[in-house]
């Protein structure tokens, strides 16, 4: 709730279209306190389903009380793959589905499973859009208190820890000055269209260096679009934009890259959930770099847990 981009972006995607919810049918998966729901009920919807299956659903059914919205918004616990609505369609799905890394950890497939049995057609889903952007940073200070720290830890070589450190992605907060390339996408979600097969991904990349400096690692953000609505709105999780609370994901690579301005350093990246538990994500990341000063070709498996 303190993540003003994320929460300001649902309010006046949801209140500037009060013509998309007036009279309508709303479900709201995940709904955690039950403050998008409220938007939702405050913008004209006739009926808001807020489902959740966490606890979190016995205190919004508590704040939609005191709030006033009782008569209006009806809060169910459980899962969205095994609850019954009183309904057969509802007009609009409203969602905060992401996690870090966009797909760590995500509701997205819960989104889809619901969009494909109470949706109607031509129906309304909030956000709409996502794209997941890649780019190169500098990053040594940080990478040796992470990972090259294990190198010599009161004198005595952790080399093993490295091994495992090196293959976790960082979710943290990148400073804009410590980006040295420009950024690509490598996913695009339609979720209106999307299926679940398409939150596994497989993406080659091509950035290109804005400056003379050292590579010590990828980074991923993403952004996400309300396009169904009047004037279009989103909100993006790049270094460049306000602080949100998913921050951005880091993936250091074993060595340093050199690179000049203009040189480009070639990828692909490839993810899938683990097959053991599938709410981790298996990262594998290619990266292959001909420079003036540096030449670099290998491939690294990450596990984002």
């Amino acid at each position: 709730l303190k993540d003003e981009v994320r929460t300001n972006t649902y309010k006046t995607a949801i209140l500037q279209n009060r013509h998309l919810f007036q009279d309508k049918i709303v479900l709201d998966v995940g709904c955690g306190t039950g403050i998008l729901s409220m938007f939702a009920s405050q913008a004209g919807a006739k009926k808001v389903f807020a489902v959740d299956c966490s606890a979190i659903a016995d205190q919004a059914r508590e704040i939609v009380r005191i709030n006033g919205f009782a008569e209006n918004i009806e809060v169910i616990k459980g899962k969205i793959e095994e609850i019954q609505l009183p309904v057969d369609h509802v007009d609009i799905i409203i969602s905060e589905w992401m996690g870090y890394f966009l797909l760590y950890e995500s509701m997205l497939d819960t989104v889809l499973f619901a969009r494909d049995k109470w949706l109607v057609k031509d129906g309304v889903i909030f956000p709409d859009k996502a794209v997941m952007y890649i780019c190169g940073i500098e990053d040594g200070q940080v990478k040796q208190e992470r990972i090259n720290f294990w190198d010599d830890v009161y004198g005595f070589n952790m080399a093993p820890i490295k091994q495992i450190a090196i293959k976790e992605p960082v979710v943290d907060v990148v400073l804009p000055t410590a980006v040295v390339t420009d950024a690509v996408p490598i996913l695009h979600l339609d979720i209106l269209t999307c299926t679940k097969d398409d939150l596994a991904f497989q993406a080659p990349f091509k950035i290109k260096a804005t400056r003379n400096d050292f590579l010590h690692g990828l980074v991923a953000y993403f952004e996400c679009a309300f396009t169904q609505v009047h004037k279009p709105i989103g909100f993006s999780t790049a270094p460049f934009c306000n602080y949100t609370h998913w921050k951005q994901t880091l993936f250091y690579l074993p060595d340093v890259i050199t690179v000049c301005e203009g040189e480009e350093l070639t990828g692909d990246i490839a993810c899938q959930p683990n097959k053991k538990n599938n709410r981790d994500l298996d990262i594998q990341l290619s990266v292959s770099f001909q420079g003036q000063h540096s030449n670099y070709s290998k491939t690294t498996d990450f596990r984002l847990r």
